[in-house]
């Protein structure tokens, strides 16, 4: 089970590009057109499943959000900042 981050802990470890929004971080990914959001939806998902850690995603029409928190803690745990890290990194 992860533990809680503290504020200063979230501040400092948030990858590029997200952003803290309450307990959880959040990230905009832009693309040309629906389908490629649905791929990337659809890969993030594949990685969520094997990390068995999943986020909240929400698909626009050249735009897809992703949302990680760790709801059985409460908040935003090391697992969330490393899954995010890996998203960007990744995708």
């Amino acid at each position: 089970m992860a533990e809680l981050l503290d504020d200063e802990e979230i501040q400092s470890q948030l990858p590029e590009g997200w952003e803290r929004d309450g307990e959880e971080i959040t990230r905009t990914f832009e693309f040309d057109d629906y389908l490629r959001g649905i791929d990337f939806a659809r890969e993030v998902g594949e990685l969520a499943e094997e990390e068995v850690h999943h986020p909240e995603m929400i698909v626009g029409y050249e735009e897809v959000e992703v949302r990680f928190t760790s709801h059985e803690e409460g908040g935003i745990t090391d697992q969330d900042v490393e899954m995010a890290e890996r998203v960007t990194d990744e995708f």
